[in-house]
């Protein structure tokens, strides 16, 4: 990437080729999004409606490029006098988010740029990291057995979702034990990441609004009686250091935590279990060498990550990719479905390949994004994804998809790819 006054302007600025709620897009992201790469480096896109059109940043090594480039902003408040502040609050209020609770969606860790990004990382990363991830393992395991112990009881004529009663309660009850959040209350949070999800008039907006009423009493009670979570160690950083967090940083915080921290994970585990069960060469070669589940889950991740495009960034200045300009300020969308089908990094990248990945720790994926926001709770979201297919596969040899694969339920997100429902036979 360079600038250059001499290029051509963004594709979009005056026209908008890609429409990402195009119900064929939404059906099939993966050729679709791969043959808007086959022909645009950038090209723009009209996203909910609105009349500012984003720019989507497409090919593996600029989507790589584009996130790990100071110049591309997360806050578009870096990018003063343009209309990146004006495109994401009016998506949000598209969707229903009042301006009081706008600023705990708008203004979180993932929306902040250099040392206020790393101060509030700080905060939390130890949390995430690989020695104590790993340390999680054992209680990790024993969820997942709870779970499938449960599944029986839980089947109809024979077939169970394992949406609703494996790939959401496993990763919501382990995020939700490290952060602090009461069982009980748990449900709620399930509710809560549905609706956000939704299209449903107000569901966006009303959601956002009860789960920041919600972490300001959890902050209350656990003020009253400190507990060993993460939510009593934020506290404990805003009461003893008001600099280190404020207020609407630990609402946001919490509120951030918990949603990545289940949401991604659960359909990891929903779209990598439809995966493996309509491939069977795969899923037998899983069942075969339970060892290779660490490079299954990253080849999943990348074949069929529920996460398909980034948040929105915003260059600082002129920024040239290809021959085309991205004008300073303008909404940037790095696509990671197309990035992950890149036949330039990925030989036959439309095939599924679970010993894809090399050995160790080396990820060449962009699923879990890339750069200074790359995905914290990766390695939680990867042992998590280990456990549960490797788990599942050993428990219930006979698994097998209840409905035509045709006829799978997906919510009509864009940038996301996501199950309603997996109705299988134990």
């Amino acid at each position: 990437m360079s600038t250059s006054a001499e290029s051509t302007p963004a594709m979009g600025t005056g026209k908008c080729p890609v429409d990402m709620m195009d119900p064929a897009l939404l059906s099939d992201p993966f050729q679709g999004y791969s043959r808007i790469r086959d022909q645009h480096r950038v090209v723009g896109a009209r996203l909910f409606g609105i009349e500012q059109p984003v720019q989507l940043v497409t090919g593996y090594d600029d989507v790589r490029a584009v996130l790990s480039d100071p110049r591309f902003a997360n806050d578009p408040a870096a990018v003063s006098g343009t209309e990146g502040e004006t495109f994401r609050r009016d998506a949000a209020a598209q969707r229903g988010l009042s301006e009081e609770y706008a600023p705990y969606f708008l203004e979180t860790i993932l929306d902040a740029d250099g040392d206020e990004h790393t101060r509030l990382r700080k905060l939390v990363s130890r949390t995430f990291t690989v020695r104590r991830v790993n340390d999680l393992r054992p209680r990790v395991e024993q969820i997942t057995e709870k779970l499938l112990d449960d599944l029986p009881r839980h089947a109809e004529d024979g077939t169970v979702d394992l949406i609703e009663h494996f790939a959401y309660p496993l990763p919501i009850t382990v995020i939700c034990e490290l952060v602090g959040v009461a069982e009980e209350d748990r449900p709620r949070w399930r509710d809560w990441g549905s609706r956000l999800f939704s299209f449903a008039p107000g569901a966006f907006g009303s959601a956002i609004a009860e789960m920041v009423d919600h972490i300001h009493e959890m902050v209350r009670e656990r003020r009253a009686a400190p507990a060993d979570d993460l939510l009593t160690g934020l506290i404990r950083a805003h009461d003893e250091d008001g600099d280190r967090l404020s207020d609407q940083e630990l609402v946001t915080m919490v509120l951030t935590l918990v949603l990545a921290g289940h949401e991604t994970t659960a359909h990891l585990i929903g779209n990598g279990t439809f995966a493996l069960l309509t491939h069977p060469d795969q899923l037998a070669r899983l069942r075969a060498e339970p060892g290779l589940a660490p490079r299954a889950v990253h080849e999943l991740m990348r074949w069929c990550g529920p996460v398909q495009a980034t948040r929105m960034r915003y260059p600082t200045e002129d920024v040239t990719i290809g021959d085309t300009t991205i004008p300073r300020g303008a909404p940037v969308m790095a696509v990671l479905v197309s990035a992950n089908y890149d036949p330039r990094e990925f030989g036959e990248p439309e095939r599924l390949d679970i010993t894809r990945e090399p050995a160790g720790r080396r990820e060449t994926h962009v699923g879990f994004g890339h750069g200074p926001h790359y995905c914290m709770g990766a390695a939680l979201a990867r042992q998590e994804g280990e456990v549960a297919f490797t788990a599942l596969l050993r428990r219930y040899p006979d698994l097998a998809l209840a409905i035509d694969p045709a006829d799978a339920e997906r919510q009509p997100l864009p940038g996301s790819w996501r199950l309603t429902r997996l109705p299988v036979r134990l």
